[in-house]
């Protein structure tokens, strides 16, 4: 059996959110935003999420029973500064706690400064349609890096900004239910400036740092490949979606429909990608090939586009390293989640240039929009006594740590599937 071997360079782990997973904070928009229980699927809030606030040994014990060699984790922006100008110590110190207890368990740390959510304070200013946003964002960031000076050299500043745009101010679906072109466009510029601010924060007060940005990919495909219209819209979604924000967070350069005036320069060590999925583009909307397996969102599993996404960031990025900063699927039963790792991480063993892996996620949390119904974890979590357990996918992933390969026999072990 061939066994697919990985770089002893190429370190394995999990991505999570503070919002998806901590619980027990008021102050932020996820909250506000939930509270009434008529905005998620299933009417869940972030309230209790994990428990991860109050549990975090337990789950960093559990996250090294899995090998695990490295974790993305965010810092909740409303627990450091809870209102404008004040800042927690207390806050502070239970991160740095439990930044110290990831690294006595030997694994790496990657902070990311936002992930989606924003202190009601900074919301009720205007948040990111305010043209300070970026100065508050950058105070918030200072305190954090200089606190954590010493402790951790890896940080993302800002979490998929283009999922978060497009949701809160084109589609309305999230937090602010606006569909404004010009307010996405607008928040989108301010997200920018924000990422340029806090790279130049962390550089001067970490000058070793490795600083960068997570994209949400998506590997567009025109429905008809010989339909002009459908090949010229295929082009703009990914101009709008894949390489907007790569460009104008990556070197301050700003591309049409953006704007057009910018600060250049290199504003990244790293680049970040967060891939899930592919898109047929047919009039001017996003479709599923029929031929596709899917995920229990409906989303197309199609490992040929994560060696899409991962050249074309190569192409666009040649001298720089790149991190999957998160891939992962829904998927409830856990019926296909291990041959999803598997088909991806055979991408991915092709490519040196690429140095972390974060599978997304590490336990079943609350997932935005989707409330606590969407299973996105290798640890499967009960929400009412706060139990968990290990899916076979979290086996998988823990032999290949261990044997830094993988073959069909160890996929077949875990997918319950016997030799014929």
């Amino acid at each position: 059996m061939e066994k697919i071997k990985f770089r002893n360079d190429l370190l394995f782990g999990v991505a999570t959110a503070s919002t998806q997973i901590e619980g027990g904070d008021t102050n932020h928009t996820w909250y506000d935003w939930t509270k009434d229980g008529n905005k998620t699927k299933d009417g869940s809030t972030s309230l209790r999420a994990n428990s991860h606030w109050n549990n975090y040994k337990a789950h960093i014990d559990l996250m090294k029973e899995l090998n695990l060699e490295i974790y993305r984790m965010s810092i909740e922006w409303s627990r450091i500064e809870p209102t404008e100008g004040c800042f927690s110590d207390e806050a502070m110190e239970h991160y740095i706690d439990e930044i110290n207890y990831l690294k006595d368990k030997g694994i790496k740390v990657l902070v990311t400064l936002h992930h989606f959510s924003n202190p009601i304070w900074f919301e009720k200013k205007g948040g990111f349609k305010l043209k300070d946003s970026p100065l508050y964002f950058a105070r918030y960031v200072d305190f954090v890096v200089r606190h954590l000076n010493g402790l951790v050299s890896e940080f993302c500043t800002i979490n998929e900004p283009n999922i978060y745009a497009i949701n809160c101010f084109l589609y309305g679906e999230w937090l602010n239910e606006e569909k404004s072109f010009s307010s996405c466009m607008r928040v989108l510029r301010n997200m920018t400036r924000s990422h340029i601010e806090a790279y130049k924060v962390i550089h001067n007060v970490i000058s070793d740092s490795k600083v960068g940005i997570a994209l949400n990919m998506n590997n567009f495909i025109p429905k008809n490949k010989k339909n002009l219209f459908d090949k010229i819209e295929t082009w703009f979604f990914d101009r709008c979606f894949n390489k907007l924000m790569s460009y104008s967070m990556g070197y301050g350069k700003y591309i049409l429909p953006l704007g057009i005036k910018c600060k250049k320069g290199v504003f990244f060590d790293y680049f970040g990608i967060n891939y899930y999925t592919s898109n047929l583009v047919h009039k001017g909307k996003l479709e599923v090939d029929p031929s596709w397996d899917t995920n229990n969102l409906g989303w197309g599993i199609t490992p040929f586009g994560f060696d899409k996404i991962i050249n074309k960031v190569h192409k666009m990025f040649p001298d720089k390293e790149i991190y999957i900063t998160e891939n992962g699927t829904c998927d409830k039963d856990d019926s296909f989640r291990a041959k999803y790792l598997y088909d991806h991480l055979e991408v991915l063993s092709k490519y040196d240039f690429i140095k972390r892996y974060y599978h997304w996620t590490f336990m079943d949390n609350f997932e935005w929009k989707e409330g606590e119904s969407a299973c996105f974890g290798l640890v499967k979590y009960n929400y009412e006594d706060g139990t968990y357990e290990l899916r076979n996918s979290a086996l998988f992933y823990k032999e290949l740590i261990k044997k830094r390969y993988m073959d069909l026999d160890m996929l077949k072990k875990y997918m319950g599937e016997k030799d014929d």
